[in-house]
């Protein structure tokens, strides 16, 4: 579908072509505009945040978001085995989280040369200068890399659950994990996510997912309703 600005500048060029009345080509051309704003609001609308309920005390949100923003309890960074600074979600993170976190991250004690947290595992910092007060780091599997990325994956979310649980955490916002540069398939990275936070959500009550695409937005909501889950909001 061609953008707005570009819808404009068409109509704008037949107008002139076909209509030598302004005051008709003005209704016309304004007309348009405001059924374009419409339309925008309407897919503004169709994006908005959805809020499923899994239990009487829990439930599970998505939205689209800036991660760092988010006032929780923690929130979660897609890192990498080094937790030294990255690209996408966990670039964006450090630089809001500033040096403190970083810091945080150089201290975790290595398990083995280069590596402070294992694919699969989680390990909770600081959380620096965000609202949130700590971040806890997971490793997700590189999709093509791995024979069981499923599994690897599902570890992820486990992991993350039972820090937050370990430390008393009642709300943790996800991002959409392995979904960048690790290439794993939205559908099937959506059906972990959820169903892996349904499964081990133990305390946690506020579980979110805030995430940048509209086509990752999309790959969420879809499989929460084809989980039949009640939606709240």
């Amino acid at each position: 579908m061609l953008k707005p600005s570009l819808h404009f500048v068409n109509f704008y060029r037949d107008c002139l072509a076909t209509f030598h009345n302004p005051f008709l080509f003005n209704i016309l051309f304004y007309s348009y505009k405001a059924s374009c704003q419409y339309w925008n609001l309407g897919k503004i609308y169709f994006m908005s945040a959805r809020k499923y309920l899994l239990s009487l005390s829990n439930y599970i949100t998505i939205k689209r978001g800036d991660i760092t923003k988010e006032q929780v309890d923690a929130i979660v960074n897609a890192a990498n085995e080094e937790l030294a600074v990255g690209g996408g979600v966990c670039g964006a993170i450090h630089r809001a989280a500033g040096p403190a976190y970083t810091e945080a991250c150089l201290k975790v004690p290595q398990v083995r040369r280069g590596v402070r947290c294992p694919t699969g595992e989680a390990r909770i910092v600081t959380g620096g200068l965000l609202p949130a007060s700590y971040v806890i780091n997971t490793v997700g599997p590189v999709y093509s890399s791995v024979p069981n990325p499923a599994e690897l994956l599902e570890s992820c979310y486990k992991s993350v659950l039972q820090v937050a649980n370990d430390n008393g955490l009642r709300s943790v916002s996800f991002p959409a994990i392995s979904c960048g540069i690790f290439g794993y398939p939205l559908s099937e990275a959506a059906q972990i996510a959820l169903n892996s936070c349904n499964k081990y959500h133990g305390n946690v009550q506020d579980i979110r997912f805030v995430l940048f695409g509209s086509d990752v937005f999309e790959a969420w909501v879809a499989c929460a309703e084809s989980l039949g889950w009640k939606r709240i909001e």
